[in-house]
């Protein structure tokens, strides 16, 4: 797998995939990109596990919080690591241990770690490093172009609002879309 650049499909198909994600290295504080991150995600319908030792026992947006992912009385489909890259290796090598193993390692925007992903894909495990699963969910689920953001076109015009609250979008690719990388 080349990590410099992933195909749309790669990313869709794993966004599309997983229902279980336990977010290594959120913080509780709620200026953190973590904790919006993970607040995202969770209001999207997916199942969040907080992973922090120095915060288990606690909650986040009521969700229990782990010391580590073997703490996790669940399987996880998908660990996002939001550690610095140094980190990364024993949090994948963890990972492993776990049964079922996860299906996708995931680190966060500038954390990658070359080995760590090397063992991980080894193991059968799909990975994605520098990069946010909260912007490419947004970003293929045309959220973001929704908001007048990677849309091409500059506008003064506000965006419809289609209805109060959150936006849920879709990301399955549609009929007519390309798959540029």
């Amino acid at each position: 797998m080349n990590h410099d650049a992933y195909p749309d499909s790669y990313i869709r198909g794993i966004l599309n995939t997983v229902k279980t994600i336990a977010m290594v290295g959120i913080s509780p504080k709620e200026n953190r990109p973590s904790y919006f991150a993970f607040k995202y995600l969770l209001e999207r319908g997916y199942r969040m596990i907080p992973v922090n030792p120095g915060q288990a026992a606690k909650d986040i947006l009521g969700q229990k919080i782990y010391a580590k992912l073997s703490d996790i009385p669940e399987p996880v489909d998908m660990v996002d690591i939001f550690r610095a890259s140094q980190f990364v290796l024993p949090i994948v090598q963890e990972a492993l241990t776990l049964k079922p193993k996860p299906q996708v390692i995931w680190m966060q925007l500038a954390v990658r770690d070359d080995a760590a992903a090397a063992l991980a894909e080894q193991a059968g495990i799909k990975v994605v490093m520098n990069r946010c699963p909260k912007i490419e969910y947004g970003r293929l689920s045309s959220e973001i172009s929704w908001m007048g953001v990677n849309s091409r076109t500059l506008s003064s015009k506000r965006a419809q609002n289609f209805g109060g609250g959150v936006q849920r979008m879709r990301i399955e690719l549609q009929k007519g879309d390309d798959d540029k990388g």
